[in-house]
């Protein structure tokens, strides 16, 4: 596996050429948690409006960091 740095952004190349942003993947890995976890959640049991917005407010973050992180390094898939 190489690894190399494109636009500030450390980058994971694989056999295929295929370059892939770790910082992005990780905000994409935090984001998917953040949805599957109240998916899975409200799935079990009603929640309480404060969960909901707990849960909610996770998830607005996680999408405003993968946000920022594409507008200031321009690494969308």
């Amino acid at each position: 596996m190489l690894f190399v740095v494109f636009n500030r952004c450390f980058v994971r190349g694989d056999s295929n050429g295929v370059l892939s942003c770790l910082e992005r993947e990780r905000l994409e890995q935090e984001l998917t948690e953040a949805r599957s976890r109240g998916r899975n959640l409200s799935r079990l049991r009603n929640l309480t409006p404060f969960e909901r917005a707990a849960l909610e407010g996770r998830e607005r973050g996680a999408q405003a960091r993968l946000k920022d992180h594409d507008a200031e390094h321009g690494c969308q898939r």
